[in-house]
């Protein structure tokens, strides 16, 4: 592979390169979250673990990928920090996705809750609109659209609180043992921070353009 010259460092990536790694590492997010969901809706085999933890993965890649580009670009198309953070934040939700999906496995639950339903398609939603989110980044003048997804992502974060309250009321109501209680509240919390990790992007993204405007 051709190592890149000096004045191909000083340079901007071509077609920003930087925010289609973003949106990349969002589908991944995504990708995870449909997967959850498959696993509370069929169950959890071989092809489907396996699939997850090539998620898990790529994840870890995608981050990796940015940081090894940030290192060897001199200017970039904003600042160093916001990059480096975007990426991280984002390859930390993929990372509490694949975790919940890990635990539900590990602890061999076979019957999940109403809530766990629930709270599964709210992170299907979140991760769909953090996709949407982070392509703006492109755009970085349409304060007004960036603003708007990040008030649907807001939105979405209360839909889930409310999941989570109820799926809390419902642990400590006495109808489980305690080791159960343990293991869907580790579920529930792998989740519901992920959530909250997409709200912190959308804010972080809003931040950015706010910036450059």
């Amino acid at each position: 592979m051709v190592k890149l010259g000096i004045l191909e460092k000083l340079l901007p990536p071509d077609n920003k390169v930087f925010f289609d790694c973003f949106i990349e590492a969002a589908n991944i997010c995504k990708k995870s979250a449909i997967l959850y969901n498959e696993a509370l809706i069929h169950g959890i085999d071989e092809e489907l673990l396996l699939q997850m933890k090539v998620q898990k993965h790529k994840g870890k890649d995608k981050e990796r990928e940015v940081i090894t580009m940030l290192n060897n670009t001199f200017i970039t198309p904003i600042d160093r920090e916001d990059i480096q953070l975007l990426s991280v934040s984002i390859r930390k939700i993929n990372k509490k996705i694949c975790k919940a999906f890990m635990n539900y496995n590990l602890y061999k639950i076979t019957r999940p809750t109403e809530e766990m339903f629930q709270q599964g398609k709210v992170i299907i939603k979140a991760t769909t609109e953090l996709t949407h989110c982070v392509s703006l980044l492109k755009k970085l003048h349409k304060i007004q659209a960036i603003t708007d997804s990040r008030n649907t992502m807001k939105e979405i974060e209360t839909l889930g609180d409310d999941v989570l309250y109820r799926a809390t009321e419902e642990l400590f109501s006495g109808k489980f043992d305690p080791i159960t209680v343990i293991k869907y509240r580790d579920i529930y919390k792998d989740l519901e921070d992920a959530l909250d990790k997409c709200t912190s992007v959308a804010d972080i993204v809003l931040n950015i353009a706010a910036k450059n405007s």
